[in-house]
């Protein structure tokens, strides 16, 4: 008798999960449901699609419902299908086909959650208005594009990634951009004071008008122009862009299985969740963060993927244990190249961690080439263990692998003394006799014995 195997949602964790489902074990019977006509829509590249740099908003699409379907004979993806409640005892879904209006019920043996978020709508009244967008799927990047046309000044509302982004990618434009952040500095989820001071420098000597510590309260618009009240006073421009956070899409399963109090699921190390049946991936799920060895909330897609894939390959049977993660990202803004992973200062105290970091300046490679640049590096320990917790990294230089291996020491709970020595290449063209990141790591050794003498 064949596996019957259910997943809800197909963008990031859903395709991985059936690939790899499928690739396991073709003969399985499975059941997509996505209630958007498309799937596996990167979002990632819609900044890259508003300025310019990706010509087609369809080249950000990686997989097609029929490539899916090619991938066993018993699979079937019903585009356009809102699953309307999961009944985990019954081992059932409910799906209601968006066109017709029909509604069937689904068995299943082995369920996957891959729904994923929603895009956080901030408590501002207005919010819904034409001039006023969200940004998160493909619908959204044809509007904003679209609405963008005959908008000279944009608004953005939110300073994390997809605000900086936008930002940058409309500066390029030659737009007219005010970038409205909150009580929170810029990046705050990613860098250290310093280095976001940095940034927004970078974005205001581009033109981009920073409204910091500002707090958007309220939308009205014409037919023309949207009014902006802040706590700060009013601020007028043609278009406005909100980008403030995601939040887990997880009501479908609310008192079947485990959360946490920020609705995310909480998954085991196969990513099961608290009902054996069920498996749950991506932006629905909590991370297992190993900088503080907790469930921590990172909506990225690179954990979407791995996640994904686990459940797909752990459905029959236990096969491949997640690692955890360090939430590690990067960014291109302009000339520079932020790579980040782990805690930062800030956030590792409001984990209640001994921590202090380093921050060191430097050229990447020796006086005697013809040309170097800057980097700038932050490193983030625990001054009772000593282990590394986090690094930020910011260059014309392209830096950004430098956090991948920093991550890969806060995955193996490496010490700053070990990477004070660790065994680095050196070649002129590339970095120092001693690597930059050893550097790094002995002024934190010199610091943290400093402060024990």
């Amino acid at each position: 008798m064949l596996m019957k195997v259910v997943v809800v949602g197909c963008t990031h964790a859903g395709t991985a999960a059936v690939r790899e489902l499928l690739m396991k074990h073709p003969e399985t019977e499975v059941d997509v449901f996505e209630r958007r006509e498309d799937i596996s829509f990167l979002s990632c590249g819609i900044a890259l699609y508003l300025e310019g740099t990706v010509g087609r908003l369809e080249d950000m699409f990686y997989a097609t419902p029929a490539s899916l379907e090619a991938l066993g004979p018993h699979v079937h993806v019903h585009l356009q299908h809102d699953v309307l409640s999961i009944d985990a005892a019954d081992h059932r879904v409910l799906a209601e086909n968006l066109k017709t209006g029909n509604q069937q019920h689904y068995q299943y043996d082995k369920l996957v959650m891959a729904t994923g978020s929603y895009p956080v709508v901030p408590p501002i009244s207005g919010v819904s208005i034409p001039r006023v967008l969200m940004c998160k799927n493909y619908d959204d990047a044809r509007r904003i594009k679209e609405s963008a046309k005959d908008a000279e000044h944009i608004a953005i509302v939110g300073g994390g990634y997809i605000g900086v982004e936008l930002a940058e990618a409309y500066s390029r434009n030659r737009k007219q951009v005010t970038l409205i952040n909150g009580v929170s500095p810029l990046l705050s989820h990613y860098v250290d004071l310093p280095l976001s001071h940095e940034i927004s420098e970078a974005l205001t000597k581009r033109g981009v008008e920073l409204k910091a510590n500002t707090v958007a309260k309220h939308f009205d618009s014409d037919d023309q122009h949207v009014f902006i009240q802040t706590d700060k006073g009013e601020i007028q421009a043609d278009l406005a862009v909100v980008c403030v956070g995601f939040r887990p899409m997880t009501e479908l399963l609310i008192g079947q299985v485990d959360m946490n109090p920020d609705g995310s699921i909480h998954v085991n190390d196969y990513m099961q969740t608290s009902n054996s049946d069920i498996f749950a991936a991506g932006d629905a799920v909590a991370v297992h963060f190993n900088p503080t060895g907790k469930d921590a909330y990172a909506p990225l897609a690179t954990n979407a993927v791995r996640q994904g894939m686990m459940a797909g390959a752990n459905l029959f049977k236990p096969t491949i244990k997640y690692m955890g993660t360090q939430a590690t990202s990067a960014l291109k803004l302009y000339d520079h190249n932020l790579g980040v992973t782990g805690l930062t200062l800030a956030h590792a105290k409001r984990n209640h961690l001994s921590a202090a970091s380093v921050t060191m300046t430097d050229d990447f490679r020796p006086p005697f080439m013809p040309d170097t640049v800057k980097i700038t590096m932050v490193l983030v320990y625990d001054t009772d263990d000593r282990r590394i917790l986090g690094a930020q990294f910011y260059s014309q230089y392209d830096i950004v692998n430098a956090a991948n291996l920093i991550s890969v020491m806060i995955q193996n709970r490496n010490t700053i003394d070990q990477l004070a020595y660790v065994d680095m290449l050196f070649n002129p063209n590339y970095d120092k006799p001693w690597h930059y990141l050893n550097l790094l790591g002995q002024l934190a050794v010199t610091q943290a014995d400093n402060t024990t003498a």
